[in-house]
This record gives C-alpha cells, structure tokens and sequence, in this order.
C-alpha cells in the first residue's frame, strides 16, 4: 500500500531535480553528506537554522520549504535524523505547505514566481521539466494528489501546531535556538559541535569539567548582570557630569559605559539577565558535546536556565531584547538596531522552536528536578562560606560547585590579610578563629534595636559630654532593625575570614568545614530562609556603615532580588546546634564591659593569641606596669583589687582635701626646688586635689582599679599568663567590687574618668587625651555610635533590669526576660 507522504514528499524532490523514487531516504550516506556539504549544511545545527527560516513568511518563502523538505530527506539519508523524525518533519512542511496553497497550480505557481518565471514556457532550467513532471505523475497516479495529501494529514492528525521538536527532558534545548537550534534528543559532536573543545578554550577559557562547572553555577548565580545591575542602580541616581566622569573612569571599558549610558538616556529597560541564561544553556549543551557532562546534567542545567528566564520574563520577545541589551553592553556596541534582523527568524517563523509559549517550557516534574540538581552543588556548608563571602569579593563567585586551590598570589595575599588585619597565627590553628565569632556584639545591636523601637535608648547628655549628634541618629535609626536579627552582620565578617584562613593553605581544611557547618546551622536558625537573612543583612548594613568603605547595600539586595543568586538555592537546615565560637553568659559580658574604653570593645572571652600579638602584649606590660612574669601579674592584679590606686589617694592625698593650707604649703615647696620624676608626678597630683579636677575629691575612683584589672586580666589570659579558671576568678572579684560602689553606668563612668583623669602621668597630650576618653565614655554611656562600646545596652552588674527584650531569640544566655 503506498505510503501518501513518502510519495507526496517523492514527488516534491522531483522539482529539486531528483529522479522519482518512492522512497525519498534512499540516498546513500556518503552522498547524501556530501551533497549537505554543498548546501553549506555541515552540521545539524545549521540544518536547524535552515528548517526555522523555512516557514519565514514573506518573499522566498516556497523555495525555502521546498529546499527544507531537500535538506530534510539528505539529513534522514545521512543519518543525522531519525527516519520517524525525518518523516515528521516532512509532515509537518506538508501541512504547512498545504495551509498556504490550496491546489497543486498554486503551488507550483509559487515556486515559479520565486524562481523568476513568467510563464510555463519561459526559463528553460529544468525547472519548468520538473513541473510538467509532477504534474504528469499526479495524472498516472505513481504519487499522490494534492487532495489525497490532505486528506491523509488531517486524518492523520500530523498536521501539529507545533513543529517536531525534541520534547520530552530534551524539549528544553529550545533555549539554545538563540545560538543554534537543536534538532535531534541525542548528541553527536562530529555532526552537533565539531570545534566544541576549541570552542570552550578560546572562548571561556575552559579546559576540564571542574571549570565547566563554576562556569555554568557562575552564569547562574551572578554573570555578568551583576556588575551591570549596579552599576545602573547608581547611575540612574546620578547626574549627567558625574555619569560622564564614571565613564571616564572605566578605561579600555569605555564603550561598555558608553551603551550604558545610552541605555540609560533613552529609557531603555535595565534589564539584561537572558545574556547570562540563554549562554548557560549553550554551555550546557557545549559540555555534553564535549563528553563533560553526561545527557541529564547538561538537561538539567540547561532547565535551571530555563526556569530562571521562566521567572523573569513573560515571553519570548522579552527574553529576546533582554538578550541583545546584554550582548550590546559585553560588546560594547549598542545592537538595537539589529533586534529584527538578528531574532526575526526565532520570533516569527511558524517553524522555530520558539512557538510554543515560554510559560510551558518547562513542566512541574522537570523544574523540580532541575531545582533539585542546583542545590545539590550548592549543598556542602561552605558554599554558605563562599556565598556570604562573594558579596564582600565578588569574584569569589568564579568558585563556587567544585572549588579550586588559590594561586600563590591569592596564598600570600590572604596571609597578609590574617596578619596585618586580624592578627591570626596560623600557629594557633582554627582555635584562634574562635575570637573572631561575636555574640555578644550581636546582643549589644539586637538590644539596641529593641530599646530603639520602644524610645527607651540611653540619654545623650552624659556626665563627660554630649554624644555626637550623628552618632545619635545613627544610634536612633537602629528602631528599623529591631524586626531582623543581628546575626548576618557579624556572620558575614566571619564567613569571609573562614574564606581567608581556606585561601591561605595554612589551615586544616577539615576543621574549617566544619566551622563552616556551624555556621550555616547558626543561620539556619536565626532566620527562616533567605529572604529573611539578606533583608536583615542588608538592614544592618545600611544602619551601620563602615566608615569610608562603601556600603555593600545594593550588592546585598541584588542577591535578594536576582532568582539565580546562590542564597536561593543553597542548604538550608539547621543540624546539630554548635556555634563556631563560644556564646558568653549576659552576666560574663556585662563583666567583661568594665574594661570600658581603657581598650578596644570587647565582644567575646579573650582567647591565647599568637607570637606576634604577644611580642606587642610582652612590651605594653612592661612599659606601662613593669610586668615580666605570670607571678607578678596575679600579684599586682591581687593589689589592685584589694587597694588599687585608690588606696594610695585615699592615703597620700585626700587628708590634704581637709587642710587647704597645709595643701598649698606642700605644692610650695616642691615647686620651689628641682622635682625628681616622682615628684613631679606627686606635685601633679596634688594640683589634680587643690583644682577638684574632674571631681577626683567628690568621686569614688574604684572604677578606675577595676577597669584596670579586667583590662589587665584580659591581656594576662591573652599572655596565657593566667589559665581560664583564673581569668574567670579575677573577673568575678572585679565585678564584685564595682558592684559594691556603684549602682550604674553613669557613676561608674564618672569613677573611670575622675581616677583616669588623677593618676594620669605627665604628658604635653593631657588634654586632647582627657578629651578623647571622655567622649569614648560619652559614646559607651549612650551607644552613640553603636559599637563603641556596649554599657548602653547591658545592666550595670547587681542594678535591676531596664531593657527591653528583642522580638527574636538572638541573645545571650542568662538575660531577665521582663514583659513590658
């Protein structure tokens, strides 16, 4: 029984000069390549372009089909094509064919106005023979007639809306059309992708699979639109002078600025993210040809492609324009003008792969699955490493899915990075990591915030000074942040010294994995997903700006807002719970805070440090309190809480408040004769007493020996000098006595500033120095700025509770809980 299509298609071949056979597949392999090679057709993705452009409406239209049912039946004979898909193809241009011209003369009268005939009798090419034949062969019935044709198909049903395709998991290659079409579910590199290896080196630079890998989760997870996003982001906000000097600035990257800058001077949408998307499809489909990646990984990254476009754009066009801004910004030659000519075939053809709509380029099962693959690369905790440490370096996102080792450049950078900033000694191992995780901090910022909201923040007008009217709406402004926990703020830092400390070589990776670990099950329980987290980060971090660095805001939001950013799609869960660094008590934190500005903040349990801190430590004991040795550290550590310098006021110096004239006498005579040093400093003194100054008569200076014996007590655990049972022993004396002589932060901080004031040696830089530590005191008694120093969110040890509780459980332990 004749099979319609093969004869109909039989006969079609006859007008492209082929001899009629039945069977339209039965050229030889070898001829049949040969013969595509001559149509310039040598591999299948051009075959592809040439089936889209078939269905072009407009002139040449006919002859297009005609040489794709050519190409179509050279493709099956060479074997590029499946005989069904082949044959599929054949029906679907018959269809298609048939919904244009509704008898064979009109057909044929195509073709011929197309070839440039006037009429049957001019133009003697063969042409006209080929006609006549066809015409002949339909009357002697060895084809088939054009109704019979019709007929067939619409019984058939083949006649599909949609050209055959790949479908299926492989349905997804559409995407890769923008490059070139994908016409058959398997790969073939000699007949799909001949130069794919070249191809990959002089183009991306990529050489292995591992690269391949960081290359697709990179065009994922950020690409190039992000440094485009921002960079839009500012300039729009920016005038014209100060856009002009941006592009100045860009060097060899100037003509990316200048499309930018065009972009953004006509309206253009800032919108560019299918540059990215539609180029992982492609290397997708590269690394399969290529034999590093199996079928279903190249399917599924090119889905994860498929499902970002899906939630971005609403259909193709919009993909389409998105795409050529991009391309236009990477070149650096604004490409609008080439949109029709360059995506035409795509957009229009009746058979391009871009017909079905984009919402349905995907189903349920394929999403998911392709979901589900993401966050499998991105599922090891130090992923969560790099992820948080990307936005502070953005070009850490090269690294992610299969990490790579540092260069030596990168090695020595980050050595000095833990050196010079952080003071780390890789002596210490992951043990020194531990003073870098900051709780406390946290449940200084989180308190703030709360007290913020409720209007129960600390005056400003404090016993040594006003705080900094700035420093006061900074302070203020905290109230936005009391809904998001502090976390991220400090979790962030750390994630990027873990990054550091991996960078550097000097650190077992194994335990920094498992930091990581704690980590990522810290985060996981302080905030529900990542929208939670990267709203907080990017709260705190427009409340808290880093001095002159550039506030990483923008950077943070982008990753909430761009669906490929590595936060949606990382591991989220929170394990076993195991901090990375220990939590302190609210009662240990309070004790540590009466150091006060005598050091730097201090957030956390002071831990051994390494040789070089030290060496500093070593000298600073010495120079300023001759300490050599552990023993004589207890020992003066003893004296100061059991008299202290307060004792030798209260010997040497305050009976003189009860006699002024014996007071002056003394200051006499030692004015009238050369002093030794220490006699100069007692002659200092007893002016400090004649002057009341800083209220050193009126004020009890405990606080003064107690500062100095936590402040002590601290370098000595850093020392080693004293074990962590000492250490906590000395602490606790120290808070006791300051319990014992003042009920709140404000007394004591005038005790600190009256006794820092009286046993002051002599210097040129009293004054600047009496003023510096009295704003620091300013600044700790109101929290203004915030992280000076933490009296303004803590309880004075033994005083009631004051502070309102935060509405996450972001705290330390050992806190009151009061209900307001």
């Amino acid at each position: 029984m004749i099979d319609p299509l093969k004869a109909w298609w039989a006969q079609q071949l006859v007008l492209c000069g082929w001899a009629f056979d039945p069977e339209p597949l039965s050229v030889s392999p070898d001829s049949a390549q040969a013969r595509l090679a001559l149509f310039d057709v040598r591999e299948r993705g051009e075959l592809g372009w040439r089936l889209v452009e078939a269905c072009l409406s407009g002139q040449g239209g006919a002859l297009r089909r005609l040489q794709a049912l050519e190409l179509l039946a050279l493709a099956g004979a060479a074997g590029w094509l499946e005989d069904t898909q082949a044959q599929a193809w054949a029906a679907w241009l018959a269809a298609d064919i048939q919904s244009q011209h509704d008898s064979l003369d009109a057909w044929l009268s195509a073709l011929r106005r197309e070839r440039g005939q006037v009429d049957w009798a001019q133009g003697d090419d063969g042409f006209l023979q080929a006609c006549e034949a066809l015409a002949q062969l339909e009357q002697e019935s060895a084809g088939v007639t054009w109704e019979v044709l019709a007929t067939w198909l619409a019984e058939a049903q083949a006649a599909s809306r949609q050209p055959p395709w790949p479908s299926g998991s492989a349905g997804v290659w559409r995407l890769r059309a923008a490059f070139s079409p994908v016409l058959s579910v398997t790969c073939e590199p000699s007949r799909d992708w001949p130069d794919v290896h070249r191809w990959l080196s002089e183009v991306w630079s990529i050489d292995d699979r591992d690269e391949l890998i960081r290359l697709l989760l990179w065009l994922g997870g950020q690409g190039h639109r992000y440094t485009w996003d921002l960079d839009a982001q500012r300039l729009t906000v920016q005038g014209e002078t100060a856009r002009r000097r941006w592009q100045a600035s860009l060097g060899e990257a100037r003509d990316y600025g200048h499309v930018m800058l065009t972009f953004l001077s006509s309206g253009e949408p800032l919108e560019w993210a299918a540059w990215d998307w539609l180029r992982l499809a492609d290397l997708a489909y590269a690394g399969w040809n290529a034999g590093w990646l199996e079928r279903h990984e190249a399917e599924t990254f090119a889905a994860h492609a498929g499902d970002l476009l899906m939630r971005r754009y609403r259909d193709w066009t919009t993909v389409a324009k998105a795409y050529q801004r991009g391309r236009s910004l990477f070149e650096g030659v604004d490409r609008r003008a080439e949109f029709a000519a360059d995506w035409s075939a795509l957009l229009n053809a009746a058979s391009s792969p871009w017909q079905v709509p984009l919402d349905t380029l995907l189903d349920a099962p394929r999403r998911d699955a392709s979901r589900s693959m993401i966050r499998k690369w991105r599922a090891s905790a130090w992923q969560w490493v790099m992820a948080l440490a990307s936005v502070r370096e953005p070009d850490l996102a090269y690294r992610q899915g299969i990490d790579r080792a540092p260069d030596r450049q990168r090695q020595d950078d980050a050595r000095t990075y833990l050196h010079d900033m952080l003071g780390l000694d890789p002596a210490m191992g992951v043990a020194g990591l531990s003073r870098l995780w900051l709780p406390a901090q946290v449940h200084h910022l989180n308190q703030l915030a709360a007290d913020a909201a409720h209007g129960a923040l600390p005056e400003t007008d404090t016993p040594t000074g006003r705080a900094d009217p700035e420093a006061v709406r900074m302070r203020n402004e905290l109230k936005h942040c009391a809904r998001h926990a502090a976390t991220i703020f400090m979790a962030e830092k750390y994630a990027f010294y873990l990054m550091m400390c991996a960078d550097s070589g000097d650190y077992d990776r194994a335990a920094l994995d498992e930091l990581a670990e704690s980590l990522r099950g810290v985060l996981s329980r302080f905030y529900t997903g990542p929208q939670a987290l990267i709203d907080a980060w990017a709260t705190w971090e427009a409340a808290l700006p880093e001095g002159d660095e550039p506030s990483l805001v923008a950077e943070i939001r982008w990753h909430r807002d761009d669906p490929g950013s590595p936060f949606h799609w990382l591991d989220w869960h929170q394990g076993s719970w195991l901090e990375p660094g220990e939590r302190l008590s609210l009662p240990r934190f309070t004790s540590l805070a009466l150091v006060g500005p005598l050091n730097a903040a201090v957030w956390g349990a002071p831990v051994p440090e390494g040789r070089s801190e030290r060496d500093e430590l070593r000298e600073w004991l010495d120079g300023h309190y001759g300490l050599l040795s552990a023993e004589a550290l207890k020992t003066f550590l003893d004296f100061l809480i059991d008299a202290g310098d307060r004792q030798e006021y209260l010997i040497n110096y305050a009976p003189y408040t009860l006699n002024a004239a014996r007071l002056r006498e003394e200051i006499a005579i030692i004015e009238s004769d050369e002093c030794s040093e220490d006699e100069r400093n007692h002659l200092l003194r007893l002016r400090r007493v004649q002057e009341n100054a800083a209220g050193c008569n009126d004020i009890d200076m405990t606080a003064w020996d107690v500062a100095q014996t936590v402040d002590l007590a601290i370098a000595g655990r850093q020392m080693e000098w004293l074990s962590a049972a000492e250490f906590d022993a000395f602490l606790e004396r120290a808070t006791q006595l300051a319990r014992a002589h003042y009920a709140s932060w404000r007394d004591y901080a005038r005790g600190l500033y009256a006794g820092f004031s009286f046993f002051m040696g002599e210097t040129e830089e009293r004054d600047a120095l009496l003023k510096s530590f009295g704003e620091a005191l300013a600044a700790w008694l109101s929290g203004a700025p915030p992280l000076a120093g933490a009296w303004a969110s803590l309880d004075f040890p033994g005083a009631p509770a004051r502070h309102w509780a935060p509405l996450h459980i972001d705290t330390l332990p050992g806190d009151a809980r009061t209900l307001h």
